[in-house]
């Protein structure tokens, strides 16, 4: 029957391009006069770092992030924090959102205290 189709789930899709970025400020660097040098040796080790940092840590992010958008401001994995993330993301599944609110949970955002307790 038409009409009565699911719309589609969205993911949360990691893109990663940094290894890219980093190769290229490797070979900057290695053509660098010697003042360019400190400059571009910070910038690789930028670079580095980010592309160290885990899939899951990523999309923890962008769901701080989200979240943070709306104003929660409470545990990103309380039923408040899913409702949150699914009207900033309009479209996103109800199985979607608590998967990544719980991933969440586990990646405290920046501004969280250790342990996801912010009562610490």
């Amino acid at each position: 029957m038409l009409g009565l189709r699911k719309p589609p789930e969205i993911a949360v899709l990691v893109l990663r391009d940094a290894d890219v970025v980093a190769r290229a400020l490797r070979q900057a660097l290695a053509e660098a006069a010697p003042g360019e040098r400190p400059g571009l040796e910070r910038a690789v080790t930028l670079v580095e770092r980010a592309a160290d940092t885990s899939d899951a840590e990523l999309r923890s992010r962008w769901v701080h992030e989200r979240l943070a958008a709306v104003g929660h401001e409470g545990p990103a994995d309380s039923v408040r924090a899913v409702k949150a993330l699914r009207d900033a993301v309009p479209g996103l599944s109800l199985l979607a959102a608590v998967r990544l609110s719980k991933e969440a949970a586990a990646h405290p955002g920046p501004s969280a205290p250790p342990g996801g307790d912010p009562g610490r």
